[in-house]
């Protein structure tokens, strides 16, 4: 598919998870067969308050494009002047976010807050967009809560405010990441719009995207907590759209794998925190093997690579 000028070429893509999806699982999910990527949220006012932190969420390394930089807010000139910042480092894509539903963000009116005030949306798409030249995308959710869902609604507006393809994760803000996600409400945005639609919500496999597909009509899939210690899920998808074999990993090469990624975490983070980070992915990765369950707290207390790697040689042992 294509967003504005910007190819797309796979059958699914990474969700722009906070405190996950930075630049070393986003490269590593790409190895295994991402077709397009989205930086971790950043935020407008810490843009406009030159923070340094904010900006380096928005870096990219080379391997990674496409990718588009995530922004949020609730100004429209913030989120404007955030979205040319992001330019110097040469995304194809800015996505707005008005589907995050952490307090911390919805209760400062960003995120998912947005979908209650849909002039606004309006009035934030169209800021954005007439300051750049690259195409603007926006990731909503159902609604903010089931009294209110207005993803037709507000996928127009976004529309025909300039964004060039809208995300619909099929969940309102009231959900979480509870109970399932609603394919018929993205099947009713894809029938809406005339810009991609991109679903998201439930892909943990192959047939998952399959489904969504199917049911929903929509451009692309999104896989955001699907990919956690699995970046295999690309591979399982790509090949079964592709008409080839899947092989499922075995725990070495999971291993192998989880070393790298959090090996790359460290380097670009540094040991400290990127150990700290790491605690969020070892979980995942050693779940689903047998005995691994029993070495989850420690897998919450590495503070080292040579933890990590003294705890792999631990699970090894528990398996085998």
């Amino acid at each position: 598919m294509k967003i504005g000028n910007v190819n797309i070429e796979g059958y699914a893509a990474l969700a722009p998870m906070a405190g996950v999806a930075d630049k070393a699982f986003r490269e590593l999910c790409v190895d295994f067969g991402a077709c397009y990527c989205v930086s971790e949220m950043v935020s407008s006012k810490g843009i406009s308050y030159n923070s340094s932190k904010s900006a380096q969420l928005m870096e990219l390394s080379k391997k990674e494009h496409p990718c588009a930089v995530q922004i949020f807010g609730n100004e429209p000139q913030t989120m404007a002047d955030a979205a040319k910042f992001a330019l110097q480092y040469k995304p194809e894509i800015i996505d707005i976010n008005m589907g995050c539903p952490a307090p911390k963000i919805s209760t400062n009116g960003a995120g998912s807050a947005l979908m209650r005030d849909p002039v606004l949306c309006g009035e934030i798409v169209k800021a954005v967009s007439e300051s750049i030249s690259i195409p603007v995308t926006v990731k909503i959710r159902k609604g903010f809560d089931d009294e209110n869902i207005n993803a037709v609604e507000i996928a127009r507006i976004c529309e025909e405010n300039g964004a060039k393809a809208v995300t619909v994760h099929g969940r309102t803000r009231q959900q979480y990441y509870s109970g399932k996600v609603d394919l018929e409400i993205i099947k009713r945005v894809k029938e809406a719009v005339s810009i991609p639609v991109i679903g998201n919500g439930d892909i943990l496999t192959a047939d998952d995207a399959k489904r969504m597909y199917d049911y929903t009509l929509c451009d692309l899939v999104m896989v955001g907590r699907g990919a956690l210690g699995n970046p295999w899920v690309f591979s399982e998808i790509n090949s079964y759209f592709d008409s080839k074999v899947f092989i499922k990993p075995t725990f070495e090469e999971k291993m192998e794998v989880m070393k790298k990624h959090i090996e790359n975490l460290c380097k670009n983070k540094g040991e400290y925190i990127g150990m700290r980070e790491a605690r969020a992915h070892i979980p995942h990765y050693l779940k689903g093997f047998k005995g691994a369950a029993k070495f989850r707290n420690e897998a919450c207390r590495v503070s080292t690579l040579f933890d990590m790697y003294a705890l792999i040689d631990k699970v090894q042992t528990s398996v085998i």
